[in-house]
């Protein structure tokens, strides 16, 4: 009878382990004759040295041992040494869910994972995946059994925040774990968690359909026939363990192999003197094992595990409404169908944002200026780097949440060199990287790394608000005063008056002097000397002059005073309507610095605040320097003694101006001072690109002076992180792709900019300015029409009291008794019959009309008896 020793290594956590190999030995006797099997068992203990001359192996080796079989959870050298040492065939095979953990770990690096976080449904399945994790798994892991409050906050407060989740658990134990974390708020993304059931039943899981894009991996019934050998549709029994059935065939098939292959009883009574031979006949074994359906071998590992055949249950890339069986698990190796793929995921970052109009912003109700929530609670972002991002995440393939730091903005630090804001959550590993209007400085350079810049550099500016101007369509008569006017209007009065003096009584006028001027002149009455003085004070001119040498005199002096005050006018409106046009009353942070009416301020603790406390700083240091180097008591210091000091102490003065003004809680404060300062007395110092956005956007803001203290803005990323690299490469990509022009045109040429009134200079003078001048000659086309309706209607007025017609003889020197006797009135001439025929015959002889009276033509030229000429009054023609 051949006799054979098999000794078995277990865990302290495997108690059932003996058990069942002495079942699996029994079974194999029952049918086998003619062999007897000696099992010796030994609890792994891992602080203590084995296999030494008290140890249990040592004592079996006394009296032989066949093959040596190992069912720890380690692929352990110690162990398998001490095989070689005492030539002994070694297998180490496993006997837990650890071959479950491989299967995911499997699956989950076909999808891309970098790191995951398992949890499990008891202690010692927790315990024994972590064996697992120190030896084989090449993903960053973080381990939890079950679901507490504790671990549900420590799986939140997890950095980085975890690419995976996996679950693997009974489907009693898969509801429950699976339940507590949706309500506890980790189930965010569920294409990023991974169920894997223990056993082939699933249909007590209550979201199979709820959560379609969530990878599911369940255990094929037909693991269950393999692993019994069974043939057919076979139904696994309940309470089904692969870990236990896998111990028998190991069990079974390596006696089989032992029998065989006839394997010697390997004895040493010396344990101390043992050498290690280098051979332990077991090539041909694990060849047979290899071979064997039942078994997998995974490739790097010594470890031999049950084959899983795992069905992959989730949704496509196509249709994520409905989840389907895209494919399987064998061995280990992950097998999509014919026309699938296994959808791999995207990589999920945390990034760090804090608000700056117009970078990143939380989108507002326009009525209430309330955050617009979305469907989830979480406020919607806006912005340049909300849009920058976006793109980001697409070239990059990654999905994203955005974190604001709990306390401080960009980051301060403080006394103690910790740090607060976006830098301190970066520094903590809080957020993964930064994406939001931060400029890259020396000082946060010494805590995180910087990426490529994105955006063109920035600075500090100024802005104001443009001048209010007092709208008045008059102004131009604000150009002299109201008692220059009242003079130049007592000047007119004076100078007509006295030329219709100097015309009456100079013997030398017009009117006094008719030899002289035979001819018509013009009559200098009152009337036409005020029209005479009104009409020289344009450039149109007075008209026909006097013909007096003193009132010639008078007017060429009057005509002097014309020009001078014409001239004096023009020159003032000009200057005043551009005085009117300047749009700030300072034009550098020079001038602003060496002024006091105007008011200044930035805001508290931001990056500006922070450049003008250190140029103060500097200005401070640079002035002690110079004072200890010109007040030096050596000979050779003498030739920097000088009596002013040489450098300029601007930002001294500048800080304490903004200190005075109270610097503001915010950028919208700011601007809202800025533009309730409606006399211009009031600008804002802050970042440059922030300052032309607002500009943009509101008609009364104006930039003032150049950018100064430039900057560029920046990613920021955990020192050594491998996110530098890969970031600053796509943004290159970016830039070669001109998409940094079009987001900045989005944010800053969109704008309502287009509809503000024009105050260019180059457009000239605004009819505000002067349409007074235009008022003042309407005023004038109305006048006219009035007086033309009165002309009119006097006239009319008077052609109704009739008009007379006085007849002369023909002889004009014949003397008449008295000439009222020989006038006839108009009427009565009309009533002769010499006149109507003469009429007549006027009309019939088609002679020219000439003079019309009545109804009848009358030729002046026909001699009539006794009528020498028709004088006809009024003088006015009869219409």
């Amino acid at each position: 009878m051949n006799e054979y020793a098999v000794f078995i290594v277990h865990e302290q956590e495997q108690p059932e382990v003996p058990a069942l190999t002495s079942q699996a030995i029994r079974s194999f006797l029952a049918n086998t004759k003619g062999i007897s099997i000696y099992d010796y068992y030994i609890v792994y203990n891992r602080e203590h040295v084995i296999f030494t001359d008290n140890d249990e192996l040592c004592s079996a080796m006394k009296q032989g041992v066949t093959i040596l079989l190992d069912f720890t959870w380690t692929d352990t050298n110690r162990i398998m040494t001490a095989a070689d040492n005492f030539n002994i065939p070694y297998i180490h095979a496993d006997v837990s869910t650890q071959t479950f953990l491989k299967v995911m770990e499997n699956y989950l690096r076909a999808r891309g994972a970098n790191d995951v976080v398992y949890i499990f449904d008891s202690t010692a399945a927790a315990d024994t995946a972590i064996y697992f994790l120190i030896t084989e798994s090449q993903l960053r892991t973080i381990i939890f059994e079950r679901l507490s409050d504790t671990s549900i906050e420590r799986i939140k407060a997890v950095r980085p925040y975890p690419s995976f989740f996996s679950i693997i658990a009974k489907t009693a134990d898969m509801n429950d774990l699976f339940k507590k974390a949706l309500a506890s708020g980790l189930v965010m993304k569920p294409d990023k968690w991974n169920l894997l059931f223990l056993e082939p039943d699933t249909d007590g899981f209550e979201y199979h359909d709820s959560y379609s894009t969530m990878s599911r991996l369940i255990l094929d019934k037909s693991t269950c026939c393999k692993l019994l050998n069974l043939d057919g549709d076979c139904a696994c029994p309940a309470g089904f363990k692969p870990w236990e059935v896998h111990l028998g065939n190991v069990v079974t098939k390596v006696l089989e192999k032992v029998q065989q292959n006839q394997l010697p009883l390997t004895s040493q009574e010396d344990c101390s003197a043992v050498e290690a031979s280098g051979s332990n006949n077991i090539s041909d074994i694990m060849r047979d094992l290899r071979k064997d359906d039942r078994f997998w071998m995974p490739d790097g590992s010594r470890m031999l595990r049950y084959n899983l055949n795992v069905s992959i249950w989730t949704s496509t890339e196509d249709d994520s409404s409905a989840a389907i069986q895209l494919g399987a698990i064998e061995k280990g190796a992950v097998v999509p169908f014919d026309g699938q793929k296994i959808k791999p995921t995207k990589r999920y970052f945390r990034v760090g944002t804090t608000e700056s109009i117009p970078w990143a912003y939380r989108k507002r109700d326009t009525l209430t200026n309330e955050i617009v929530l979305n469907d989830k609670g979480e406020p919607i972002w806006e912005g340049y780097c909300i849009d920058f991002l976006h793109q980001m995440s697409k070239v990059m393939s990654f999905d994203y949440d955005l974190v604001s730091p709990q306390k401080g903005g960009f980051g301060k630090r403080n006394k103690a060199g910790n740090w607060d804001g976006l830098i301190g959550d970066l520094v903590v590993g809080e957020i993964d990287f930064t994406m939001a209007s931060m400029k890259m400085t020396a000082e946060r350079e010494e805590v995180v790394d910087f990426v490529a810049p994105y955006f063109e550099q920035t600075g500090i500016l100024i802005v104001m608000r443009k001048p209010v101007r007092e709208t008045s369509l008059f102004k131009f008569m604000t150009v002299l005063r109201l008692e220059v006017w009242l003079s130049i209007l007592l000047a007119i009065v004076a100078t007509a008056v006295m030329l219709w003096l100097l015309d009456k009584f100079s013997p030398y006028s017009a009117k006094n002097n008719k030899q002289a001027y035979p001819y018509d002149c013009r009559d200098f009455t009152l009337k036409e000397s005020f029209w005479f003085a009104l009409t020289s004070f344009t450039p149109q001119g007075g008209g026909e002059a006097p013909k007096a040498l003193s009132a010639r005199t008078l007017v060429a002096a009057y005509w002097l005073f014309v020009v001078l005050m014409l001239a004096t006018f023009t020159a003032n409106l000009a200057a005043f309507l551009t005085v009117e046009r300047m749009q700030t009353p300072v034009q550098s942070l020079e001038q602003l610095s060496r002024q006091s009416r105007i008011k200044y301020t930035v805001v508290k603790n931001s990056d500006t605040h922070d450049y003008f406390k250190n140029m103060k700083n500097a200005e401070d240091v640079l002035y002690q320097m110079w004072r200890n180097l010109t007040l030096s008591s050596g000979n050779d210091q003498a030739q920097y003694r000088v009596w002013d000091y040489p450098i300029k102490e601007q930002y001294i003065n500048i800080l304490a101006a903004i200190e005075s003004a109270n610097p503001v809680d915010s950028a919208d404060v700011g601007f809202q001072r800025v533009n309730e300062g409606l006399e211009a007395d009031f600008a804002f110092v802050h970042d440059s690109a922030e300052i032309k956005y607002e500009i943009s956007l509101n008609c009364n803001l104006t930039e003032v002076g150049e950018v100064f203290a430039e900057q560029p803005y920046a990613i920021a990323v955990q020192q050594g992180s491998h996110l530098q690299d890969e970031l600053s490469y796509y943004i290159l990509e970016l830039q070669k792709e001109r998409y940094f022009e079009s987001l900045t045109a989005k944010f800053w040429n969109n704008s309502v900019r287009g509809v503000c009134p024009n105050t260019d200079d180059s457009e000239g003078i605004t009819l505000e300015s002067l349409g007074g001048v235009f008022i003042a000659t309407l005023v004038g086309l109305a006048l006219a029409m009035v007086t033309l309706a009165g002309e009119v209607l006097y006239y009319r007025r008077k052609d109704r009291k009739g008009k007379m017609v006085q007849v002369e003889p023909a002889n004009e020197g014949r003397q008449t008794k008295g000439r009222d006797k020989q006038a006839l009135t108009f009427k009565n001439l009309l009533n002769t019959a010499d006149v109507k025929n003469n009429l007549n015959k006027i009309v019939e002889k088609k002679i020219p009309k000439v003079i019309t009276i009545g109804n009848k033509f009358v030729p002046a030229s026909e001699k009539q008896q006794k009528i020498s000429y028709i004088s006809v009054f009024p003088k006015n023609p009869i219409n």
